[in-house]
């Protein structure tokens, strides 16, 4: 299912442009337009879910296959020798702006700790 008025709805039925790195019947990655670090591509599900707030037991394999397109995408941008985040923003206080679950995939340079 999909929200017609969401951005990255859009980005995943190809109605919106953008950079997309993988994309499987589940999952697509692309590109962040405003990179906060060398590597940053966002991975999302097909499926619209507004955050990791609504994600129920039916999704384990969702978030799987999300998990498994970072980890190989890591290996093909080059950062998996060195280290790389992997975070999704729950709510305007924690950074979330686009309210469909999303990914960021960051690296290739050091990052700090905390974040924020």
């Amino acid at each position: 299912m999909s929200d017609p008025n969401c951005l990255f709805c859009k980005i995943a039925a190809r109605e919106v442009p953008a950079e997309i790195l993988r994309e499987s019947d589940r999952v697509v990655a692309f590109r962040d337009v405003n990179p906060q670090a060398p590597t940053h591509i966002l991975l999302i599900p097909k499926e619209h879910v507004e955050s990791l707030d609504d994600i129920g037991d039916g999704h384990g394999s969702l978030l799987a296959d999300i998990v498994q397109a970072a980890a190989h995408l890591a290996r093909t941008e080059g950062i998996d020798e060195r280290g790389w985040r992997f975070v999704s923003n729950v709510g305007p206080d924690a950074g979330q702006a686009v309210f469909h679950l999303h990914f960021h995939l960051l690296g290739g340079r050091p990052m700090g700790w905390p974040p924020g």
